[in-house]
C-alpha cells in the first residue's frame, strides 16, 4: 500500500469508511486495505462479511463494538504493537462518526502510532448536498440526548446558532424532535428529513419545521429506515448575529416551553388528564412535568 510507514515496532490503524447502504459506494482504496491488512476489526462481522464476500475479500474478522470494547480494546492494541496492520470498520460509514471507534483510535494515537483515514460515503455529507438548504457553514450533532436539561440546551444552541446542523434520528423519535425543533427554532426555518440515504427507498421530504412536524403527527410521513434531519441555516445571519449568545439560548428555550405548554393544553382539551397529559409532553421535551403542569409550584 502507499500509505505512509509505520512506526518501527508498531502496525497500522486503517480507520476505513463503508457504505451507509448502496455497497456500490464503497472506495477502491477501502476495498484495498481491506484485503491487504491481516485483520479487520468490525462492528457487526456479519453485517462486514457482506461487504467483504461481494468483493471475493477473505480477511480475518474480531467484533468490536460498545458491548465489548473494554474486552477488545487491549487484544487489538496489542495486535497493532506487535507491528501488524489493523483495519477497523462500522455497519456502516466511518468509524468514530457517532459510531464505535473512536476510543481505538484516541488509543493507538496516543501511543504514538499510525492512524490512517480511508474517507467514503456519509450520511452528514449527503444529507447536506441533497436538502440543499444548510448553507456553506453548518455543524453537526449526531443524535440529540432523549430528555432532560441537556437535550434541551442541545435544542437552544442549534436554534441560536445562524449555521445549518445536520441531526441523526431513530424512527421513533423522528416526529417529537421535529416538534422541539419547530418549537425551539421557530416554525419558519426550512428543513429537511433525509431517509435512507443511498438505499432503495431513499427519500428527501424538505419544508418549514412547523410543516414538517405537523406531518409527522399526522402519521404523513413514513418514519422506517435510518434518518438525518436537517435544519437549514438562519435567515437573516448578520442581524441574528447581533444578538448576544446568551439572549439567543434564552429566547429558544422560552419558546421551547411555550410550545410544550400549547402541547399539553391541547391533550387536555381532547379530553386527557392534566397530569398525564403533562406527563406525555414531557417525555418528548425534556421539560419537567412541574413546568407543564403550571405555575412552578403546582403539584404534579
Amino acid at each position: 500500500m502507499s500509505d505512509p510507514a509505520a512506526v518501527p515496532g508498531g502496525g497500522r490503524l486503517f480507520v476505513v469508511a463503508t457504505p451507509i447502504g448502496n455497497l456500490g459506494d464503497v472506495t477502491l482504496r477501502a476495498l484495498d486495505t481491506l484485503r491487504e491488512v491481516p485483520l479487520i476489526a468490525a462492528e457487526d462481522t456479519r453485517i462486514s462479511r457482506r461487504l467483504l464476500e461481494r468483493n471475493q475479500i477473505e480477511t480475518r474478522m474480531v467484533s468490536f463494538h460498545a458491548r465489548n470494547a473494554e474486552r477488545r480494546l487491549p487484544e487489538l492494541l496489542g495486535h497493532l504493537r506487535g507491528g501488524a496492520d489493523l483495519a477497523v470498520v462500522t455497519d456502516a460509514g466511518t468509524p468514530g462518526v457517532s459510531d464505535p471507534g473512536e476510543e481505538l483510535v484516541q488509543a493507538w494515537a496516543g501511543e504514538g502510532g499510525v492512524v490512517v483515514p480511508i474517507p467514503g460515503a456519509s450520511a452528514v455529507l449527503a444529507a447536506i448536498v441533497g436538502s440543499g438548504i444548510a448553507g456553506p457553514r453548518w455543524t453537526f450533532e449526531g443524535f440529540l440526548p432523549r430528555s432532560g436539561r441537556e437535550r434541551r440546551e442541545r435544542l437552544a444552541r442549534i436554534a441560536a446558532d445562524v449555521r445549518g446542523c445536520v441531526i441523526y434520528e431513530a424512527p421513533g423519535r423522528v416526529a417529537a424532535t421535529l416538534r422541539d425543533l419547530a418549537a425551539a427554532c421557530g416554525p419558519d426555518r426550512p428543513a429537511a428529513i433525509c431517509r435512507e440515504l443511498t438505499k432503495l427507498h431513499e427519500e428527501i421530504v424538505r419544508g418549514s419545521l412547523a410543516r414538517l412536524a405537523a406531518q409527522g403527527s399526522a402519521g404523513e410521513l413514513t418514519l422506517r429506515g435510518e434518518f438525518a434531519l436537517v435544519v437549514g441555516e438562519r435567515q437573516g445571519g448578520a442581524v441574528a448575529l447581533a444578538q448576544s449568545g446568551s439572549e439567543a439560548v434564552e429566547g429558544a428555550a422560552a419558546g421551547l416551553l411555550e410550545a410544550s405548554r400549547a402541547d399539553v393544553e391541547r391533550l387536555v382539551a381532547s379530553g386527557v388528564a392534566r397530569g398525564e397529559a403533562a406527563r406525555r409532553v414531557a417525555a418528548t421535551s425534556g421539560i419537567p412535568r412541574r413546568q407543564l403542569y403550571g405555575a412552578p409550584s403546582a403539584a404534579d
